[in-house]
């Protein structure tokens, strides 16, 4: 048995002395990072703010061990995040023992749906979520994380319906004194986190700011007069295995929105993993990623946590740190754990404003409207897919799903469309020899009683009755026509109906003296055609190998 295949870290080259000091500093590094990032994601999540540190510690070690990518960090990241809120807010109150029930079965199936993906091979699954439609969801739902997290970052009442705008004023009314601290908080760690990160990128901004909130939280006593924080954070290892039981309607009701986690979430890695290989000149399995990245969501779910997913930012991090394999993201895991066991108590004066800035400074860079534009020059058709995107997801808070599922339903209605109009065009000899666009390059017909046509696809159920229409129409306008030539080399497939189609074109063509040859046809074009018979009932002389073929035998 090729063990190797199902413990891919066994492929793991032996850490030397200087390889694992370069990996102990940039786990360390994204060890000081990720413990605040969790916390802020957890929250974001509706999550109590300890399963962020569960979600950070042993995901991050299966998904590693399991995953093909070496640097690639498995944790809590906002977009997952949001996505768990969106979809359990429907189902239960945020941070109650039924919320966090049903987060771990989510995180559940949506591992389970990216480890039989995996399993199965059907990474490639993952492409059929078209760039338009990712990059409208995502810049829609980072607007919408941003927006949530103001009320917190400026200290306004955070659960936000139709009475918000009264209750944020009676807040301000009764208590501006809180409201101004929260805000100085959240706008001073807003601010201060931009900063460092422009001017002093290598440093830990997020580690930095939040001890210095925590400690000017607790020499003013922030929380005692009133202020939001964390709180009281309880240590110690997660209960692996302790799963609740839910209702098979909530187990219904969760399926939709883990199939968006899993595809959204896997897509979000892949443009991790790709980044990462292309800087390193190594190459990573897609599949194997979906084995490990599902591996880790279950493992989330298992330790009472909710989905995770591969995190760009801890990755580029680890990565600028000077990481060299997996092993960094264990000694991340140590910081975790080595949290757990002993700092929790140090966290319970962070205020809650600062995990707002945590969370929307990361999230700024997923905002990206230059790519609306773009996409609108290239084609209208994508640049009309992404808006569509992020306008329905932005209307159909809390129920992000219904906008990738739009974006999908309409990239895919593009896409047939598009292919229910194929580039058909009468060729001509080119001057060089080829066969071209008659009326791009002004050319003469082939010979006065050859139609040359090309069609630029594949000759399937969409495109074979416009090319069959097509002929007939042209045969009819012509009478003199007394060979049909199909360069057939554009065509790389064709189906049964593609098939059926030919054959009532060569009747219908036959009945008035009219030869059907083709040129170029591909060799698995070929073999359809003769497994069907159409081949054999054509003949062999209706074949020509090569355009050039066909124009030497039908030009004279």
């Amino acid at each position: 048995m090729n063990w190797r295949r199902f413990f891919p870290f066994l492929n793991w080259s032996q850490p030397t002395a200087d390889s694992l000091r370069k990996d102990a500093w940039a786990g360390i590094s994204v060890g000081l990072v990720v413990i605040p990032q969790s916390l802020a994601y957890a929250t974001l999540a509706g999550m109590p703010p300890v399963t962020g540190l569960y979600a950070a510690l042993l995901p991050c070690i299966v998904g590693i061990l399991w995953g093909s990518s070496p640097l690639l960090a498995a944790g809590p990241v906002a977009l997952t995040s949001l996505l768990t809120f969106a979809a359990l807010q429907p189902l239960a109150t945020p941070a109650s023992a039924d919320w966090v029930s049903l987060a771990i079965w989510l995180a559940i199936y949506a591992g389970v749906i990216q480890l039989l993906l995996g399993s199965l091979r059907l990474g490639l699954i993952a492409n059929f979520v078209a760039f338009p439609v990712i990059s409208g969801f995502i810049n829609a739902a980072a607007l919408i994380i941003i927006l949530s997290q103001l009320p917190a970052l400026l200290g306004l009442p955070t659960d936000i319906n139709v009475t918000w705008p009264s209750r944020a004023a009676d807040m301000a009314r009764q208590m501006p004194q809180e409201i101004l601290q929260n805000a100085a908080f959240g706008v001073t760690a807003l601010v201060s986190l931009i900063l460092l990160k422009r001017l002093l990128p290598r440093l830990p901004g997020v580690l930095l700011v939040c001890i210095a909130a925590i400690v000017v939280s607790d020499m003013i006593g922030f929380a005692d007069s009133g202020g939001a924080v964390i709180g009281a954070i309880p240590s110690g290892f997660p209960e692996i295995g302790r799963i609740p039981a839910i209702g098979w309607a909530l187990h219904r009701a969760l399926l939709p929105a883990a199939v968006i986690i899993a595809l959204i979430s896997f897509t979000e890695a892949m443009a991790s993993c790709k980044t990462l290989a292309r800087q390193r000149g190594e190459q990573w399995n897609v599949d194997q990623e979906l084995i490990g990245q599902g591996l880790a969501k279950i493992a989330s779910g298992a330790s009472g946590a909710f989905p995770v997913s591969g995190s760009f930012s801890r990755s580029a991090l680890n990565a600028y740190a000077g990481a060299v394999g997996g092993w960094s993201s264990l000694f991340t895991t140590a910081c975790v754990l080595i949290c757990l066991l002993w700092a929790t108590d140090y966290l319970y004066h962070l205020p809650r404003a600062v995990i707002a800035a945590v969370i929307i400074v990361p999230t700024l860079n997923l905002l990206d409207f230059a790519v609306f534009r773009k996409l609108w020059r290239t084609s209208r058709d994508d640049g009309g897919v992404a808006i569509a995107t992020f306008a329905v997801t932005l209307f159909s808070v809390p129920y992000l799903h219904v906008g990738v599922f739009t974006g999908f339903t309409v990239s895919m209605l593009c896409f047939l469309y598009r292919r229910a109009r194929p580039r058909l065009l009468e060729v001509g000899v080119h001057r060089d020899g080829t066969l071209r666009d008659r009326a791009v390059h002004n050319l003469p017909p082939l010979a006065s009683e050859v139609l040359a046509i090309r069609m630029d696809a594949a000759i399937t159920y969409i495109s074979a009755p416009v090319l069959e229409r097509y002929v007939i129409e042209r045969t009819q306008q012509t009478a003199d026509i007394r060979t049909v030539l199909l360069c057939s080399s554009p065509a790389n497939d064709i189906d049964a109906t593609g098939i059926e189609t030919l054959r009532q074109l060569h009747r219908y063509l036959d009945n008035r003296g009219i030869a059907l040859r083709f040129s170029g046809v591909k060799k698995q074009v070929r073999e359809m055609m003769e497994k069907d018979g159409l081949a054999q009932q054509l003949g062999t002389a209706a074949f020509f190998s090569t355009d050039r073929e066909a124009i030497e035998a039908l030009a004279r």
